[in-house]
């Protein structure tokens, strides 16, 4: 017997839906929602009613009775740190996503859509790998300063290998691997069988920078900032997550501007790239160094993969390490 699934990916200003007969995608659709629209209400958990109403009438468009669906699948929000893997939406856990135990952001949703129609049609409902999985290494927790230990919250559901190591005809479990997820924030793990032991905290910009965050800047000219009198906490805070990065130097994050720049000849904006490409690749090098010099492979993924002259300046600097794939 087949399995139909709904899975649901929140966004903020979106709600990606898909249908799936087994690993088959029969259809799938971002449901694109206004800025004005998302402004009429107070909190992400006030979105709930609507991006429900929202998903089930594209079932009914697309002629899906939801009666047919046999799972529902949401993507995890932040969470308590947990291990990877797949959840069941329990009490507990609806709970934490409702009560936003470690922020309000628009991916609780996931699991709290996926348990409200699931019940409704009598199926089961889970989240499978959230941002907040959490496999570091003790020793990986220590930052330098005993007040701020390192944070595990990352793109688990774009890092976890599992797929390519399917189409390798390997197991995850067996595996050493690099990944670079490369977004509007880039995360580069250590695997080490299954397991990210290591890993940059995207939320706050750590690691390098990327299209919207600023990455580890020198700390203390960054103490000087804030107490300069000249910003807010919010706007310091703005400048590392959201204003940083390719924002602040070109102010675009789409790397196909950026490409476009450089095509008519920017020399500075191929300077920042360049820049870009070299701290992603000492990131590389770093990971590479808790598995100890072990790798099977560098996977690269995100919107960035796409850009194929950035991931071959990647590979020129990195290949040495392991074969890469995209």
């Amino acid at each position: 017997m087949s399995i139909k699934t709904l899975v649901i990916n929140p966004g903020s200003t979106s709600t990606k839906v898909g249908v799936f007969e087994d690993e088959t995608l029969l259809f799938e659709e971002t449901l694109r929602h206004p800025t004005e629209e998302i402004a009429k209400y107070a909190s992400v958990i006030d979105q709930k009613d609507f991006r429900k109403e929202i998903i089930l009438d594209f079932l009914k468009e697309k002629n899906c009775d939801p009666k047919t669906l046999n799972v529902i699948v949401g993507r995890g929000g932040l969470l308590k740190p947990i291990p990877g893997g797949t959840y069941a939406v329990s009490d507990a856990l609806l709970a934490d996503l409702k009560a936003g135990v470690q922020g309000q952001h628009a991916s609780n949703l996931g699991g709290i859509l996926a348990r409200e129609i699931g019940d409704s049609l009598g199926v089961p409902s889970y989240i499978v790998d959230p941002v907040v999985v959490d496999e570091l290494t003790d020793k990986a927790r220590i930052s330098g300063m005993p007040e701020l230990p390192r944070r595990s919250i990352f793109h688990a559901l774009n890092q976890k290998a599992r797929r390519f190591a399917k189409e390798n005809g390997k197991r995850y479990e067996d595996l050493n691997l690099i990944v670079i997820h490369m977004g509007g924030g880039v995360s580069v793990g250590a695997h080490d069988h299954g397991k990210v032991v290591d890993v940059n905290n995207i939320l706050d910009g750590e690691g390098c920078f990327s299209p919207e965050r600023s990455g580890t800047v020198p700390v203390g000219d960054l103490v000087k900032m804030c107490f300069s009198g000249k910003y807010t906490q919010k706007e310091v805070y703005k400048k590392i997550v959201g204003g940083g990065g390719f924002n602040a130097y070109l102010g675009t994050n789409d790397m196909r501007d950026v490409a476009k720049m450089i095509d008519e000849g920017d020399t500075h904006a191929d300077e920042v790239r360049e820049a870009f490409i070299l701290q992603v690749c000492k990131n590389i090098g770093s990971m590479s160094c808790v598995l100890k010099g072990k790798v099977d492979a560098i996977i690269v993924t995100g919107g960035i993969a796409y850009n194929k002259a950035v991931v071959d300046k990647m590979e020129e600097r990195a290949g040495f390490i392991a074969p890469f794939t995209v």
